[in-house]
Parts: C-alpha cells; sequence; structure tokens
C-alpha cells in the first residue's frame, strides 16, 4: 500500500506551508565558551559584516519577482540557489522595515550560534503573528506570543507554566489509545479512497491533514473533531482550510517581501480576517471543553488531560498552548509522515524489514498498541530518523545572535538574525555518504 504514496507525493518539498518557516524550538542554556578577550581580538581581526556576500535590495525584489531567479521554487531549491550564487554565509537584505537575515550553510555557524545565544534565546519570529496576538486581538491572548513567537524572558516564563505538562513521558501514555483509534479510522479510510492500482488520489496530502488535525485536536482539546467522518461541521471545515491558508499567507506576508508594515495590503487583511475565523473555533472548543471538564472532573492528576491540567494552571495559557498546538502541530505532523511514508515507498525491502518489526508487537490488524509494547522498535525509529532527515518538515533553526561573534571570518554583530540552513544539507553527500 505504501507504494502508492509516491504517486500522491508532491513533486519536491513535503510542505508547501510550514516547511518554508525555521523551527522555533528553543531550550534556554548558557556554554562557555572562549574567553572574551580572545573573542574581541578574533572578531576585531574579522572582515566586517558589510563584506559578507549578498544580493542588493533590487536584485532581491527582481529575483522573487514573477519569472525571477527565485520565484516559484521550492524553499530547498531556493537554499540551493542561494548557495550556489553566495556561498556558505550570505546577508538576504531586510525589505520594507524587515531587518537583514544572514544565511548559513555551515554546522560550524550552528553550534557557535546556539553556544552563543546566551540564557534565553530569541528567535526570528512570524511578525504578523506577533501582530494579531498583541495588537489585534490582546484580548484572547493576553500580551502573550505563545511557545512560536514569544522572546526571551517571556518565552522563558510561558515555557516555565507548560514544561511540567507537556514534557511528561507519562502525559503521552495518556492519549495511546486515542491515537491508535485515530490512526485504524485514517486506515480504513485509505483502504475507501485508494484506486483500482491501489494509489492514492492526488488530494492525499489533504487527507493527512485531516487525520493530523484530528490527532493533535485530541491532544490540545481534549475530544474528536470529526474531521475523518463524511459529516463534518462547517466550523470543523472551516478550520482545515483555515489553519493551511494561515501558513500560505504568512509565507507571502513574513517571507517573502511585503509591505504590510506600512500599508495593509489585501493579503494582510485577509489573514487578520483567518486568523480571526480560527480564534472564533479555537475559543469555542477550549469553551466546550472547560464546561465537559467542570461536570466530570478527573479525580486522579495522573489521569487529568494535557488541556485539564493547564486550565488549572492558568486558563490564558492554556488557551494559547491549544492554539499554538493546532497551528503548529498539524501542517509539521502531516508533512513528517508524508516524507516516511514516500521514503518506506520508494524502499520497498526497508518497508518489508519494518513490517516485520511491528509484525512482533501487531500480530493482528486488529492488536491494540499499547506503551509497552513500543519500548523496543530500533527499526521503526531508525526509519522516523531517516525520513526527518530526508524530508524535514521545517527548513532550520533561527538565532539573533547573544553577543558579537565571528562567522566563516565576518564579523556577525550582537542582535543579528541568523538563520541556519540545514534542509539543504540533510541530503548532501558532504555530511551524509550514499550506501
Amino acid at each position: 500500500m505504501l507504494q502508492s504514496v509516491v504517486k500522491a507525493k508532491r513533486t519536491a518539498t513535503l510542505s508547501p506551508t510550514l516547511s518554508r518557516f525555521w523551527s522555533v524550538q528553543a531550550q534556554p542554556q548558557q556554554v562557555t565558551t572562549a574567553s572574551e578577550g580572545h573573542d574581541e581580538v578574533e572578531y576585531a581581526n574579522a572582515l566586517p559584516y558589510e563584506k559578507i556576500p549578498r544580493p542588493s535590495f533590487w536584485q532581491m525584489m527582481v529575483g522573487f519577482a514573477p519569472g525571477g531567479r527565485y520565484s516559484n521554487v521550492t524553499f530547498p531549491e531556493l537554499h540551493r540557489r542561494f548557495r550556489r550564487d553566495y556561498g556558505d554565509l550570505m546577508v538576504m537584505p531586510g525589505q520594507f522595515g524587515r531587518k537583514d537575515v544572514v544565511l548559513t550553510f555551515q554546522p560550524d555557524d550552528f553550534k557557535k550560534l546556539f553556544r552563543t545565544e546566551g540564557q534565553w534565546p530569541n528567535r526570528i519570529a512570524l511578525e504578523t503573528f506577533v501582530h494579531y496576538r498583541k495588537n489585534v486581538r490582546p484580548d484572547v491572548f493576553k500580551g502573550m506570543g505563545g511557545l512560536v513567537n514569544e522572546q526571551g524572558e517571556n518565552w522563558q516564563h510561558f515555557r516555565t507554566i507548560v514544561n511540567p505538562v507537556m514534557m511528561q513521558p507519562k502525559t503521552i501514555r495518556l492519549y495511546v489509545d486515542k491515537l491508535d483509534e485515530i490512526a485504524r479510522e485514517f486506515m480504513g479510510i485509505i483502504s475507501e479512497i485508494r484506486d483500482e492500482k491501489n494509489e492514492m488520489p492526488a488530494d492525499f496530502s489533504q487527507w493527512l491533514n485531516r487525520w493530523a488535525l484530528e490527532s493533535v485536536g485530541v491532544l490540545a482539546l481534549d475530544t474528536r473533531l470529526g474531521v475523518l467522518g463524511k459529516d463534518t461541521s462547517a466550523d470543523t471545515n472551516s478550520m482545515i482550510s483555515n489553519i493551511r491558508e494561515v501558513f500560505e499567507l504568512c509565507y507571502h506576508l513574513d517571507i517573502l517581501p511585503s509591505i504590510w508594515r506600512f500599508y495593509k495590503t489585501p493579503a494582510f487583511k485577509r489573514l487578520m480576517t483567518v486568523l480571526d475565523e480560527l480564534t472564533r473555533i479555537i475559543m469555542a472548543k477550549v469553551d466546550e471543553a472547560v464546561i465537559r471538564l467542570d461536570k466530570n472532573p478527573s479525580l486522579d492528576s495522573d489521569s487529568q488531560s494535557v488541556l485539564e491540567k493547564l486550565l488549572k494552571v492558568n486558563r490564558d495559557v492554556a488557551v494559547v498552548m491549544a492554539f499554538d498546538m493546532l497551528l503548529a502541530g498539524i501542517d509539521t505532523t502531516s508533512a513528517a509522515t508524508s516524507g516516511i511514508l514516500y521514503c518506506l515507498a520508494k524502499n520497498p525491502d526497508k518497508q518489508a524489514r519494518l513490517r516485520e518489526e511491528l509484525k512482533t508487537i501487531l500480530p493482528n490488524k486488529d492488536s491494540p498498541l499499547t506503551p509497552d509494547k513500543m519500548r523496543n522498535l530500533p527499526y521503526l525509529r531508525a526509519c522516523i530518523k531517516e525520513g526527518l532527515r530526508m524530508y524535514p518538515p521545517v527548513s532550520g533553526n533561527a538565532r539573533s545572535t547573544g553577543k558579537d561573534i565571528v562567522l566563516q571570518g565576518y564579523q556577525i554583530p550582537k542582535g543579528t538574525d541568523v538563520a541556519m540552513a540545514a534542509m539543504v544539507l540533510h541530503s548532501g553527500d558532504e555530511y551524509f555518504e550514499r550506501g
């Protein structure tokens, strides 16, 4: 059956939305580096920031215009072209109120950035999201950017609240049965929608999004949304389409050149409208969950859901976290799964080996999945890692430098946004030898 995924696979990049953005997960850290005196000497002797290779403002504008060198290409291909044109370190000049972004393709630079970021990381945020949450709907988000867009000490404060709930392995055990049930329903749908050649339809990615939304909905809202059923509600259909539209609009507003900071473009106005609709739906779902949990509270703390635990700590944080889980979890989950399935479909011998391993814990098609059965699946783990290497759902990480540093012989001043373009390195022979 997995061979059919090849037919439905998108040609170049697994996710046309979230895969275009930098990963924003981070952990605060403070790592001792070389002495300050040595750093100062190295910085003083480095080439100035202005000497880093870069296109001019107009070259960028022309390059991204229709028919330009950087227009209408996948994000991995965009990075490959940047690397061919400007080398392993370049500057993407800021436009229309946006800061410069330094782009590096060297893992040694990644290591230095993480080691010098300071106690609290600062990342490249989606400015449209920050604007919406802090300027358009402060009544809902209470000034919180959430894990995705909050920075510095505020980010750490938010994580301090959610980590005790979100980072407990025993929390995941609560959802294994429900997620297994959803997966079984999805397998039934796959059996129904495949054609006489055992191939998936062209819109298979949309079905993956529905499966991801149903799964993340259980985690974020403690309820089944019903998106895998034939009779879905208007709000459910709206949520599916709006989440995808949000990230398409963010790509045009936050990644590509845009004047929305000075003039509220039609795309910006549409994004605010879509975010309002999503906020309405998610708030309604959270309110329903609050009423349901008040009527039937879990007496045992170990059996309380993520939402239930967060609501007891801070209702505002619970709302923001549910919102973030739905927005950030759906496209990334479906894209990652698509990549893994594609790799298995292209390598039937590896698929057969994985099937044999899974049969040891699931000998029958109706064998239930349990946490204990998932403890020792080394080949499954290897397949997941390899699929994520080949088709990562995000293109890399980003940080604002925590101090003056030197990358590849150039000065990078404190507070400079640096994007670590890891995606194109994952499939390169220089770091991963072909077998």
